[in-house]
């Protein structure tokens, strides 16, 4: 998976992903689960977007994600937002050396990039690594409906006069997975456009998958809520959020 030419038209495409709505979720755990530290790792940042809004909300913010591109935008984003923010690039299921956090996210599905059961796996224990005794691990995926029901099969578009996408999903190799075909044009001087292509792979697990990996890894599982909601998942619920401590 290369997020090289795809960083750079990132921000533009997901211009209406609700991150008010993750930081929502994000206040509302540490307070009930009355965490009074600040120190906060993002795992898959991205281009920083959601990691510099969380440090401007007074987190002492880490982020981390794979792609050197997305790490490189995240930093001028900082830098420009006046925020000191570390950033690493860094495979999820590898993360160490990076101290203790009272928070971890992995938010925006970054976990279904995640392609066999043992780099879940794996993730979670380097997760658990990373908390501190009284801290909250959060994270959200795609249900089983949405990468068999909405993904398979479907074809997306996009055009806003300076930038478009054809995205063509397909069922994936495995079990609950989905693979994306995703072909950009920009717009570049002369009314002439550049394309460039994506592929894109993408795995989820059923609900009591992750909790019994989750326990495990030895969290304990506090709540599973669906859609930005504080409610139980159901068959049609397309967002699933997840809320652990360490035990």
């Amino acid at each position: 998976m290369a997020y090289d030419q795809f960083a750079y038209v990132y921000d533009r495409l997901m211009s209406d992903v609700p991150y008010d709505d993750w930081m929502s979720f994000l206040f509302h755990q540490k307070e009930q689960h009355q965490v009074k530290g600040m120190k906060l790792l993002d795992v898959g940042c991205g281009t920083g977007e959601w990691t510099v809004r969380a440090s401007a909300a007074g987190f002492e913010t880490v982020g981390i994600d794979l792609s050197e591109s997305m790490l490189s935008m995240a930093q001028q984003k900082a830098m420009e937002a006046g925020q000191s923010i570390r950033f690493f690039q860094m495979d999820m299921s590898e993360a160490e050396d990076l101290g203790q956090f009272d928070l971890i996210t992995i938010f925006c599905d970054s976990l279904n990039y995640l392609e066999t059961e043992e780099a879940v796996q794996q993730t979670f224990k380097k997760m658990y690594n990373l908390l501190t005794a009284d801290g909250i691990f959060m994270f959200d995926v795609h249900s089983v409906y949405k990468v068999n029901e909405l993904f398979a099969g479907q074809t997306y578009s996009y055009d806003d006069g300076e930038a478009a996408y054809i995205w063509n999903s397909f069922e994936g190799e495995y079990e609950n997975s989905a693979e994306h075909e995703l072909t950009f044009f920009i717009k570049e001087e002369g009314n002439l456009y550049s394309r460039f292509d994506e592929f894109h792979k993408q795995r989820t697990f059923h609900i009591d998958q992750y909790k019994a990996w989750l326990q495990e890894a030895g969290f304990t599982v506090n709540s599973v809520t669906a859609d930005f909601k504080d409610t139980a998942p159901d068959e049609l619920s397309e967002r699933i959020f997840f809320t652990c401590t360490k035990r």
